[in-house]
């Protein structure tokens, strides 16, 4: 009996969760405008949104900045982890603490701090003020995906390079990199993914001018949901979901190593 309930309630919460996502996908094959009547199976609301230069925009700026945030964060995400990997515990300690801030910190907190400073400093919202504030919620998730890589190896291991008279910057490219390589995989995808689908940050980040998907969508939900946006969050989702599975993978791959 006790196993009938627990089942149950495991079945009751995945449909709560994913049920409305089917329905939403379901919906974007409709082929008409009605959301509480099947009108025959179409990709007309697919073709529409391909035709739709606003959506085709915003789609360009959200994987752009998806794109750049995720190599900028991946970029200083490592250098960070190294340099933090090579403390004495105490500044370590700190570090890490001043790191895992951003990532406890809510969304809207986050959002709300970075406008305040964009306005403080006279910069015009926009794509760059977009793309900083995706950079700067992205790197802590690729330094805490690079820095246990570093701790499962040796930290003699550079400096043995350098013994064997390797140059510091050679020593890094084929010893440190190589040994710390799925972490910053890791790393990128997962920032790639979050900056793919953030809204909260982005809509405090940017101007009505600069939109991309989620914030798009958001304004577009106001006026009235159009069947073209049920297409269009059906694409988002499973994008997402195929990323997802690609760290997950990646993942279980690293720790079965």
């Amino acid at each position: 009996m006790t196993k009938f309930l627990k089942r149950s309630y495991l079945v009751a919460v995945l449909l709560f969760l994913y049920l409305p996502i089917i329905v939403l996908i379901v919906q974007s094959f409709n082929g008409g405008v009605s959301r509480s009547k099947w009108e025959g199976f179409s990709f007309r609301w697919y073709r529409e949104l391909v035709q739709d230069p606003t959506i085709m925009k915003a789609l360009w700026i959200t994987v752009s900045i998806a794109a750049l945030a995720a190599f900028f964060a991946t970029l200083l995400g490592t250098l960070a982890a190294i340099g933090i990997n090579a403390m004495r515990k105490g500044p370590q300690a700190g570090m890490m603490t001043v790191t895992n801030i951003p990532m406890t910190m809510p969304d809207i907190v986050t959002g709300i701090s970075l406008m305040l400073l964009f306005i403080f400093t006279q910069v015009d919202r926009g794509y760059f003020t977009m793309l900083l504030a995706h950079i700067t919620f992205d790197t802590p998730y690729v330094l805490l995906s690079v820095l246990p890589k570093l701790k499962e190896m040796s930290r003699f291991t550079y400096e043995a390079a350098l013994d064997l008279g390797a140059t510091p910057g050679y020593a890094l490219r084929h010893v440190l990199l190589p040994a710390v390589r799925p972490g910053i995989i890791t790393g990128a995808l997962m920032s790639f993914t979050l900056s793919l689908d953030d809204f909260t940050v982005s809509y405090f980040t940017t101007s009505p001018l600069v939109q991309n998907l989620s914030t798009l969508i958001y304004s577009e939900t106001r006026k009235g949901v159009k069947p073209t946006m049920n297409a269009l969050s059906a694409l988002m989702f499973v994008i997402l979901l195929v990323l997802l599975l690609a760290i997950n993978y990646r993942s279980e791959k690293a720790e079965n190593k």
